[in-house]
């Protein structure tokens, strides 16, 4: 069996969605003839943990110490350290200085990351190891995009080495990039980078289809879309008696639809029966101007907020509601964004509601799927017609989705794309 490095920031007890991909993946590749080997930080600062990831792992796992900048960034604040390096960025107007401080020196003294310390240590020692283990290809996945770099440094010092980097996000156009308070100089070193990560690679993994059309404009290197996917069918749940309408996952300051708190509002008002039944749940973390805005549309006391939850919590959760939502930033650059959760609301099998930018990739997946229907920020009275109908299919007790075609999202029809370009 062969072995393949795999070079990730995020392994259990990390939790959150950026642990997920590689975990199922390392999970499959046996399946296929390969031998997974972990290569993560021994020390890392992750702002979610979940235990019970760690239970059936039988991956081969190598650790390295890193040099975590955000340990001292929490002497400072430890909230706005765990928010920043979530992504969850408050918005100017809101920002302490503390806030703008940590921004400006984490966009402009750790380019791209503040994980770029890891990069010198690890590219020589395994430089050596891959040698010895007659490794023949790695794997890098970001963000943190510094991980790449590692690759970068790797392909430099090796023959005969193949290197495939995973982007779970773009680069350069990652929602938050514009958020650092960057300097001309330090937007400069990020694209440099970027060029360098994306025409020095032997093949390069996306997760979108925007993103994979993004990359084509910057390198000529084989692209290849391996979305994230659902691990095993989800059985029938007990539904909640309510009308729930669930969001798992992180709600940042922008992703806030308002168009939604809206159509909720207007429904309560005018129906004392959806008055009676509805309620919204949030799963995940979820920044203070979204709960403000959904608090001032008159939602107070029909939200729930869970916070973060185990990832079999998450499912069941899922599985339970009566309808799932998924939100997005309404901006261009937002296109490109598949959250991994999207993949088990499918296997969930509940109907979907997914509101976001126009030219969404998610729209291809709905669509294919018919697993939910999407909406524009603009389409406030179509979004309330569904709602409305979609409560009245609940109260008849005919609330149910139609999902379909969704086996080539399962993560072990994934992991076989992936082997093919390992071969």
């Amino acid at each position: 069996m062969k072995k393949v490095l795999i070079i990730t920031y995020y392994w259990p007890p990390a939790g959150g969605p950026g642990v997920q991909r590689w975990l199922q993946f390392a999970n499959y590749l046996p399946d296929f003839g390969y031998q997974p080997v972990i290569y993560k930080p021994k020390n890392p600062s992750y702002p979610i943990t979940d235990e019970s990831l760690k239970a059936n792992l039988s991956a081969e796992v190598i650790e390295k110490p890193i040099f975590e900048p955000y340990r001292f960034a929490e002497l400072l604040s430890k909230s706005d350290s765990k928010t920043i390096s979530s992504g969850i960025i408050k918005s100017k107007k809101r920002q302490s200085w503390k806030e703008k401080m940590m921004l400006y020196i984490r966009g402009n003294f750790f380019i791209p990351d503040a994980r770029v310390f890891w990069v010198k240590p690890s590219v020589k020692f395994l430089s050596s190891y891959i040698q010895e283990q007659k490794i023949e290809t790695i794997i890098t996945t970001g963000p943190p995009h510094s991980l790449h770099l590692i690759g970068l440094g790797l392909k430099k010092n090796l023959n005969n080495l193949q290197w495939i980097a995973d982007f779970r996000d773009p680069w350069t156009t990652i929602g938050y990039h514009k958020a650092l308070k960057l300097t001309k100089k330090s937007q400069a070193k990020h694209k440099k980078m970027e060029s360098d990560v994306l025409n020095s690679a032997d093949q390069i993994v996306v997760t979108s289809f925007q993103t994979k059309a993004e990359f084509e404009q910057k390198t000529t290197i084989p692209i290849e879309v391996i979305t994230n996917g659902y691990g095993e069918l989800s059985a029938e749940a007990e539904l909640s008696e309510g009308f729930t309408l669930s969001h798992i996952g992180s709600l940042l300051n922008d992703r806030n639809p308002k168009v939604l708190w809206e159509v909720l509002a207007e429904l309560i008002e005018e129906n004392p029966v959806f008055n009676d039944f509805f309620e919204l749940k949030f799963i995940g973390k979820v920044s203070e101007s979204v709960l403000e805005s959904a608090y001032a549309a008159g939602l107070r006391k029909h939200i729930s907020v869970l916070g973060y939850l185990s990832h079999q919590d998450a499912v069941e959760s899922q599985r339970s509601s009566q309808m799932l939502l998924l939100i997005e930033i309404d901006k261009p650059e937002t296109r490109g964004i598949i959250p991994g959760k999207v993949f088990e609301y499918l296997a969930a099998n509940r109907p979907i509601i997914a509101i976001g930018p126009q030219d969404w990739d998610i729209e291809k997946i709905i669509s294919e799927t018919n697993s939910g229907v999407c909406f524009k920020y603009d389409e406030k009275q179509k979004l309330k017609v569904h709602i409305k109908n979609s409560f009245q299919a609940f109260l008849n007790g005919k609330l149910s989705a139609s999902t379909q075609n969704i086996a080539k999202y399962s993560r072990k029809n994934l992991t076989k794309q992936l082997t093919q370009l390992i071969q």
